[in-house]
């Protein structure tokens, strides 16, 4: 049986660093929470250990809702990392 793809979107400079706009990933049944999937994804390569030097920063979205990075990503379709937002 085929492990289920699950979509990570990325956004600004995370996207700049990585240096693609999404991508499709099965997940390690080890990856449980977002701190999880953070730390996976920086031993993935130096593009993802450059986006995500400072993991405490990056913001994240599950399925479109903004989550804490303790949060289970058992069902997550979609995954959303992006930079903190700035207001003006």
């Amino acid at each position: 049986m085929r492990e289920p793809l699950t979509k990570l979107v990325y956004f600004a400079w995370v996207r700049e660093r990585i240096g693609k706009p999404e991508e499709e990933v099965s997940l390690p049944s080890t990856v449980e929470t977002v701190a999880d999937l953070l730390r996976w994804l920086k031993a993935r390569g130096e593009e993802y250990e450059n986006a995500l030097q400072y993991p405490d920063v990056i913001r994240v979205a599950i399925n479109h809702e903004h989550v804490d990075h303790r949060e289970k990503i058992a069902d997550a379709r979609e995954i959303a990392l992006f930079p903190p937002m700035t207001g003006g």
